[in-house]
């Protein structure tokens, strides 16, 4: 690696990590003392973070489409472990996480402090017990964002959007928010590699340019049909930001 990219990713790093212990700690402290901790200031935490991160980190990017007035379900594809910074600027949600999440001391701290749901994707009962929370939690008010390919996708075509969550949301009459984040460079889509290989590859860099769209609301009874739908207007748009980008998926 480049000299320059390692020292650029180490001093972005360590900003990371300290601010984030001091964002999490200094709020479970003064939570204890002088305010109770509740999803809304939770989620405003998480926002502040994001949008210093974002900064630290070098991402510009272009927004395009409002969120849902109501709670809502919301599924994006899956390009990098950043995605969340990007649209937790927007979106107070609890997100749907892999286990293995939970693995990362700080960042898991920070996760269950402002909305995570974890699950095992292998494991059935783990996702049954995920169907059921996420449902719960949009029936609180809350909304949830779940990344449906479920692992991160290198290629332009979007795997299969498993079918779970949308079948979840027909039968409840939830509505779903499709959203598509895209990014420019190939340093910045994360496959095969470990999350540490993977920030240096992609913060060793001066600039992360990507685009972010968060579509129209679908609802249906049909879980297969809304399922397709979303994914149709998900692929529509994610060969729609790529044109003229000169991006890694330019035609």
């Amino acid at each position: 690696m480049n000299p320059f990219h390692f020292l650029l990713g180490l001093i972005r790093a360590i900003i990371l990590i300290v601010t984030l212990t001091f964002w999490i700690f200094g709020y479970l402290f003064f939570s204890l003392w002088l305010f109770k901790n509740t999803n809304e200031r939770a989620f405003r935490l998480r926002r502040a973070w994001v949008l210093f991160a974002i900064k630290v980190c070098g991402i510009k990017f272009e927004a395009e489409g409002k969120i849902h007035h109501e709670s809502a379900l919301y599924v994006c594809n899956h390009r990098s472990f950043c995605d969340p910074l990007i649209l937790i600027k927007y979106l107070d949600a609890y997100v749907i996480a892999k286990a293995e999440v939970s693995g990362y001391p700080l960042i898991h701290t920070g996760a269950k402090l402002t909305g995570v749901i974890y699950v095992k994707r292998d494991n059935k009962d783990s996702r049954l017990a995920v169907r059921k929370a996420y449902v719960d939690t949009i029936k609180s008010g809350q909304n949830v964002l779940v990344y449906p390919e479920g692992t991160t996708n290198p290629f332009k075509t979007l795997l299969e959007y498993r079918p779970g969550t949308f079948l979840e949301a027909a039968r409840h009459g939830f509505p779903i928010v499709p959203v598509v984040l895209e990014y420019k460079d190939q340093k910045d889509i994360w496959f095969n590699r470990g999350l540490f290989s993977q920030f240096f590859r992609q913060f060793g860099r001066w600039r992360t340019y990507a685009k972010l769209s968060i579509g129209p609301v679908f609802e249906g009874t049909d879980g297969i049909e809304l399922r397709d739908q979303v994914q149709e207007w998900s692929q529509d748009k994610v060969n729609q930001m790529h044109k003229g980008w000169n991006s890694v998926f330019s035609d």
